[in-house]
């Protein structure tokens, strides 16, 4: 039985690294056991070098028909686990076929690679970036390893950002208007707004303000939406009266945001809205709901 397991076991070690890995921003990522793992962090338009590093075991020779690595880009819907579409695909070819009897390095570089989309890990998708070795064997099976690592990409701040004014109306029972300062947000900002009560016939018990994502995923009939209450913010608590207004002051960055992803690769979309809730005496719930557009602006060190 020992000897079965040996048969199987590959003859090789292969660890990948990068060329800048003590030096590069590192964040956490989540794999697939739970638990999570510092990689390092890109965006797009970097290169990405390194190298492999091939060990054979002590006594063992390795008889391949090629190495190369791969940079992938990939997404994973959970309805259709283990299929990953790949939107990045490049392939560098690091040795002929051939016999190893010790230890090789291979450097690898990937120049300016367009890396469009960011890394996202939803309730119902997942997008990857992998660094992805193989030794191509005949016969028996090839042996792979890969190194995960993040991409994020960042934008300037946007030249027109118009308010958001909103109004919410029960005919002859309540009328109030709300504004928001802006309607696009980058992920550390701070939502700055006022409401107003021009009409208030109802008895309103409290309001509060909530920050709400959208996940939707796959297409037509198989289409997937998950919506998440992140934050809940409390704004008023007690019966306002005619002519009042409330500010609004809520920040973002206590809050595990990512920026409003629209259609990436035609597999998933994330949104983020604004839900702006009235619960009456009799708890009869109103809302009223904005889309706001988030974004990753570059931090200054």
């Amino acid at each position: 039985m020992n000897f079965l397991i040996g048969a199987f076991k590959p003859p090789c070690t292969i660890s990948i690294s990068f060329a800048d890995g003590r030096t590069r921003k590192q964040v956490p990522l989540k794999k697939d056991n739970g638990q999570t793992v510092m990689v390092p962090l890109f965006e797009s338009q970097e290169s990405i070098i390194g190298e492999v590093v091939v060990e054979p075991l002590q006594g063992k020779k390795v008889e391949h028909i090629g190495v190369k690595i791969e940079l992938l880009g990939q997404i994973e819907l959970y309805f259709d686990r283990g299929n990953f579409y790949d939107f990045t695909s490049l392939v560098r070819e690091l040795d002929v076929p051939g016999e190893l009897y010790e230890g090789k390095t291979y450097p690898f570089e990937f120049s300016t690679v367009e890396m469009p989309y960011e890394s996202y890990n939803g309730v119902n998708v997942r997008l990857r970036y992998i660094l992805k070795a193989t030794i191509s064997r005949n016969i028996v099976s090839n042996i792979v390893e890969s190194q995960d690592f993040v991409v994020r990409n960042y934008t300037p701040l946007p030249p027109i950002n118009n308010s958001i004014k909103m109004e919410v109306g029960i005919e002859d029972c309540l009328h109030i208007e709300f504004e928001y300062n802006k309607s696009k947000y980058h992920l550390k900002d701070v939502i700055i707004g006022k409401i107003y009560f021009l009409l208030v016939r109802i008895k309103i018990k409290n309001m509060e303000l909530e920050i709400r994502r959208r996940e939707s995923t796959g297409s037509g009939h198989n289409t997937y939406v998950e919506t998440e209450t992140l934050a809940k913010f409390e704004l008023m608590d007690g019966a306002p009266v005619r002519g009042e207004s409330i500010p609004i002051r809520l920040f973002l960055s206590p809050y595990e945001l990512t920026p409003t992803y629209r259609n990436i690769n035609n597999k998933f979309s994330v949104k983020y809205y604004l839900n702006l809730v009235l619960v009456d005496e009799e708890d009869r719930r109103y809302f009223k709901q904005q889309e706001m557009t988030v974004y990753r602006l570059l931090e200054t060190p």
